[in-house]
Parts: structure tokens; C-alpha cells; sequence
């Protein structure tokens, strides 16, 4: 599994990061940065509830 982030959509609420922080971190500005190519099997869970929980929608599970 894999996910995108749209960085321009993203308003930093810092959801992802709370949902999954081994695969989402924010820049200086609190900018989703997504840390892995692909997310490991233990924290796709987390990852898929990062995604539905992104206030702004920019974030996506790619399969």
C-alpha cells in the first residue's frame, strides 16, 4: 500500500500525524510530508484512518 499527499490542499490540522506519525510528519510550515514509499503491512491501519480523517481531503490511499 501506498498513499499520496496533495501538499496545496493540506490545511495542517496534523490528523494524519496523530493517526499515523511512523508514516505522515508535517514540515516547518505544518505541511503534510508523507515519510515512506510504501507503507508497512503493521501501520496500514493507522494509515488508511489518516486518510479518512484528513479534514481537507488530501490525502489518498494509492493500491
Amino acid at each position: 500500500m501506498r498513499v499520496a499527499a496533495d501538499r496545496d490542499a493540506c490545511i495542517s490540522a496534523g490528523n494524519c500525524v496523530m493517526a499515523a506519525e511512523a508514516v505522515f510528519d508535517q514540515d516547518d510550515d505544518g505541511v503534510v510530508v508523507v515519510l515512506v514509499d510504501e507503507v508497512p503491512a503493521d501501520e496500514q491501519a493507522h494509515a488508511r484512518e489518516a486518510v479518512r480523517l484528513c479534514p481537507a481531503g488530501a490525502l489518498r490511499e494509492i493500491s
